[in-house]
């Protein structure tokens, strides 16, 4: 049996980011939107919400469009100056991550560069094998099978190895026809066919089924 790969959304799966972080960068892409397409804030804010939910990030949509430059996009919109005040740092995330057999890899539509400073204001940056953002995707965010294929490519794994941890459930439904284990990060009780697991928060992990199953075949290896 070969070890098992954890993979970790970001934003809503390792920390909160609806309280503080989301609002300001839909501020940021709205402003940006109207300042290149030329228009106004209504129009911009509708367009945003329109691409987020077509592709599952305003990028995409804005690159395939408009031909958006994908890097000034994201240097444009996730400055965020004050993000040491706008990450929540969460008791026992450090020790819950530790616990797990296995290696651990945060998958974000996010840019590197963001998820790298929120990772260090979690003191957790140091936990994970590898980060694995918009730009490593070529691009192709969540829940587009191209980007889960860079991944795996990347991670050079198996999907039928790895366990996804999302908030996201197209995400999930994407990751489960790849043949991954599925674990749905959210406080909503629905726990569609294609999640394996659903569980408030991720400090919750070692008591599920899939992760202590996983342990102990990690410890009748050794």
């Amino acid at each position: 049996m070969s070890h098992k790969v954890w993979i970790f959304d970001l934003d809503n799966t390792l920390h909160d980011a609806d309280a503080e972080i989301f609002p300001h960068l839909h501020v940021a892409m709205t402003r940006y939107i109207m300042s290149e397409l030329r228009l106004e804030e209504a129009a911009a804010c509708l367009l945003r919400q329109h691409y987020w939910r077509i592709y599952g990030a305003t990028l995409k949509g804005l690159m395939r469009h408009h031909r958006i430059h994908p890097h000034h996009f994201l240097q444009q919109t996730h400055q965020l100056d004050e993000l040491e005040h706008m990450v929540s740092t969460v008791k026992r995330l450090r020790h819950t991550l530790q616990q797990l057999p296995g290696r651990k890899v945060v998958f974000t539509n996010a840019p590197m560069s963001y998820a790298k400073r929120v990772l260090k204001l979690l003191a957790i940056d140091d936990v994970f094998d590898q980060v694995f953002s918009v730009e490593s995707s070529g691009f192709h965010p969540k829940p587009a099978v191209r980007g889960f294929q860079h991944l795996l490519q990347t991670l050079k794994v198996n999907a039928g190895n790895c366990i996804l941890l999302e908030d996201s459930l197209p995400a999930l439904m994407t990751a489960k026809r790849l043949g991954m284990k599925t674990i749905h990060v959210s406080p909503k009780p629905r726990r569609p066919s294609y999640v394996d697991v659903r569980i408030s928060s991720v400090l919750e992990l070692p008591h599920t089924w899939l992760y202590k199953t996983y342990n102990n075949a990690e410890c009748h290896q050794k």
